[in-house]
């Protein structure tokens, strides 16, 4: 081994604490980016990676079939900025029911020949496509679970045709929920419906303003209301991504703290090993050492520790990546998710280079360092820095060691700036952490909508093959009338109101919509407004955010909702916080619905009671009235979080966990210098009478204006940082997030927040001060 090698490595044995430090803050930073960069790459690349080999259309729409003809639509192929157009192909919406399942979900149907070449070409997965009539090919997304064989029957149309499944198909962009030869149509669509479907792709299509203008090209030669909806591309590769990209902005935040946290701490170390070891290098360049050698020594000494952190990070990466992507490793059902080997090389290359460099600035005093001027400094600090503010401590009614330690900062104010601003980091990651995860809370509250003191729930709905035992269950559902009744009359029943869900197709879209319909008021019950107001009457409805970005729709608008019997137009007022069914919700009231849904029998009872009333003496009473029914109550609440709100947290917790014991173990390594440093200062104290308890507290108090000040300085900056981060996240799934969930800081908790900083920091202090305690008072008089 060289001796350059030989003063690497006993320096890197010697500097445990630093090595430490160095090593975890290097991990932490590895880890947070390899993830974060990973989910970037990955939440994208099926989605693109299939809308590439299957031309997917940039612009689906939806023309009403008897405002336009089959000729106008061929001419919007010509349209100046499109590149590539397919149909117009006849579409219905209709109410299937496979044999042996249970509740009839409408689903958009499309006639096309062949599964397409140019644009949307559909990627056939299982079977074939349909040859003839008396054969369809169904979505891998439809709401029917796809079986090949499977008979379906349309029992609402004339002659009720039954079709056979001869094929599973996905088409990326999603412009159907299945697929018949055009000859099939006539009898799929009911007399006075339908419509045909266009697809479109643009030489420009990366914006939604771009979408926009070719949306207006393809419409001029069109007559005005032909389009019933459209469909971007955009939206739906938000929708395919919204799975991972929640985590994005909250990992690049937890990894740029890292990074800034690790260039702090490596540039704080290597500048304390010069400035303590400034003997040492005169002794090695007096023995030959060049000064780019010194340099060099002083460089792989942070290089080794990081080498090692940067490994673990990738490792630990890697690991925290699995419940994220285990969500989504199946999204296009072609290939699993795993993280790219060029994020792995940019992380490490980007994170070893950026210590390198910061190891390289700070080590090059070493360098510059005449050997005779090197060899003539001792260990101890300069006695005269910091005399004033010690006299001044002096003063205050305190006792001598906290005074001794109040004023010590100022001996060493480098050293006391590079502590604190690990510990401001500390206190910006648990500021955060805390704002997280109270506002997740707030997310997971407004999805629950669990307002309600008891509830009655909707019967499950029944997917299982046709039996005689289950007919009969099927017709002893609880009525939802009789249900109300009941619930009315109980003592003790204070505010209701019941809600039944139906599935739903709106123009424009595939897949269903939920269409969740109340009787009585139900603006009590848990739903949090984003903007407009809640149902005010019939025909009225509100929507979460990603309903009205599918949809192209703001408040005010009209929207018509097709299901199993006439269409229901209503118009929007509200926009309502709801990331269920991926926000594709519609809450409106019964009375719309009431005629073409005689029997809403998935309707669930929602019950506040009056004051006093005991809950669970009440739930009791009420069951014995509901026995005959067939219904249950129960007492209400939220049900647990979601698997997303559990990964998020527990991320947000480990991540947090590791900047705070970088910090700590950034203050141990600077009071563990400075302890090192005053040892012969320490002893004069002892011999004249300090105990080793007032040791522990002027130790520990030369600690304590560094963590005040860094926490007071971290709560507003964490919550800052957690005001940029939340609405991010929420873009990135598509929901626009009310002040509820943003403003979750109030004074009761931010005050203790405030005191982390200082927690951080005598947690570091701790073990360094009981190493001063504990030194012997000969021992420390006779160091030099």
């Amino acid at each position: 081994m060289s001796a350059v090698g030989k003063v690497v490595t006993s320096g890197v044995r010697r500097r445990r604490v630093q090595t430490l430090v160095i090593g975890l803050a290097t991990m932490m930073a590895v880890a947070a980016s390899v993830l974060g960069g990973s989910l970037l790459v990955v939440s994208g690349a099926p989605f693109d990676d299939s809308f590439a080999e299957q031309r997917g259309a940039h612009l689906s729409v939806q023309y009403d079939a008897d405002k336009v003809s089959t000729g106008q639509l061929t001419e919007s192929k010509d349209a100046e900025q499109v590149s590539g157009a397919a149909g117009p192909f006849r579409t219905a919406t209709v109410t299937p029911r496979s044999e042996g399942a249970g509740p009839a979900w409408p689903m958009t149907v499309a006639g096309r020949g062949d599964p397409g070449r140019g644009v949307d070409e559909v990627a056939l997965l299982d079977g074939r496509w349909p040859a003839r009539s008396g054969e369809i090919a169904l979505s891998a997304d439809s709401a029917l679970i796809p079986t090949m064989g499977m008979k379906i029957t349309f029992p609402d149309l004339s002659g009720g045709p039954t079709l056979t499944v001869v094929g599973v198909a996905r088409s990326v962009t999603r412009t159907a929920d299945a697929w018949v030869v055009p000859s099939q149509m006539a009898a799929l669509t009911a007399p006075g419906s339908g419509g045909y479907q266009m697809l479109y792709r643009f030489n420009d299509a990366a914006t939604a303003a771009h979408i926009t203008a070719g949306g207006k090209a393809v419409s001029e030669g069109v007559p005005p209301g032909a389009a019933a909806g459209e469909q971007s591309w955009l939206t739906v590769k938000k929708s395919a991504e919204r799975d991972t990209a929640v985590y994005v902005p909250f990992l690049i935040a937890f990894g740029a703290l890292g990074l800034v946290m690790s260039v702090l701490i490596v540039g704080n170390v290597v500048a304390s090993a010069v400035g303590t070891g400034t003997r040492r290098i005169g002794i090695l360049k007096a023995v030959g050492c060049t000064p780019a050698q010194v340099v060099r020594a002083h460089v792989s000494q942070a290089l080794i520790p990081s080498a090692v952190g940067t490994a673990l990070g990738v490792l630990a990466g890697h690991l925290l990546a699995v419940p994220v992507l285990a969500e989504t490793e199946e999204v296009y059902g072609t290939s699993s998710l795993g993280i790219a080997p060029w994020v792995d090389l940019t992380v490490i290359a980007g994170v070893l280079g950026l210590v390198a460099a910061t190891a390289w600035a700070s080590a090059w005093r070493a360098g510059r360092l005449r050997t005779v001027d090197a060899l003539a400094v001792g260990r101890t600090g300069s006695a005269g820095r910091g005399r004033r503010v010690a006299r001044a401590a002096g003063r205050l009614p305190v006792p001598q060691p906290v005074a001794l330690g109040l004023a010590r900062p100022f001996a060493r104010p480098a050293r006391a700036l590079a502590m604190g601003t690990a510990v401001l980091f500390g206190a910006i990651a648990v500021t955060f952490t805390v704002g997280m995860a109270a506002s997740l809370g707030q997310v997971m509250k407004a999805k629950a909508h669990a307002a309600a003191d008891v509830v009655v729930p909707a019967p499950l709905p029944d997917f299982g093959p046709p039996h005689p035992d289950r007919d009969s269950e099927k017709r002893s559902k609880p009525d939802p009338a009789a249900v109300a009744a009941v619930v009315r009359a109980a003592d003790g029943t204070g505010k209701y109101y019941s809600a039944a869900t139906v599935r739903a197709t709106v123009s424009g879209l595939t897949g269903t919509v939920d269409v969740i319909a109340f009787e009585g008021d139900a603006s009590w019950g848990g739903y949090t407004m984003v903007s407009g107001r809640w149902l005010d009457g019939p025909g009225e409805a509100v929507v979460p955010t990603p309903f009205l970005a599918a949809t192209g729709s703001r408040l005010g608008d009209t929207v018509t909702l097709v299901g199993p019997s006439d269409p229901v137009t209503v118009r929007i007022v509200g926009e309502v916080l709801d990331p269920r069914n991926d926000g594709m919700q519609v809450f409106t009231d019964s009375a719309p619905l009431t005629a073409g849904h005689p029997d809403l029998t998935e309707t669930s009872h929602h019950i506040a009671v009056s004051a006093g009333t005991d809950v669970t003496s009440y739930v009791d009473t009420l069951n014995e009235a509901l026995a005959p029914l067939g219904a249950t109550a129960r007492a209400g609440g939220p049900d647990a979080g979601s698997d997303m709100v559990v990964t998020l947290n527990a991320l947000s917790a480990t991540l947090t966990l590791m900047l705070v014991a970088v910090a700590a173990l950034g203050v141990l390594n600077g009071v563990l210098l400075d302890t090192r440093e005053r040892v012969r200062e320490i002893g004069v104290h002892k011999a004249l009478g300090m105990t080793p308890g007032q040791t522990v507290a002027m130790v520990l108090t030369s600690v304590v204006l560094t963590g005040l000040v860094a926490g007071l300085l971290g709560v507003p900056l964490g919550v800052a940082l957690h005001g940029w981060v939340l609405p991010a996240m929420g873009d990135s799934v598509g929901l626009r997030l009310p002040e509820s969930v943003i403003a979750v800081y109030h004074w009761p908790e931010v005050l203790p927040l405030a005191l982390g900083g200082l927690f951080i920091a005598a947690l570091g202090a701790l073990l360094p001060a009981g190493w001063a305690a504990r030194s012997r008072t000969a021992v420390a008089l006779r160091t030099e």
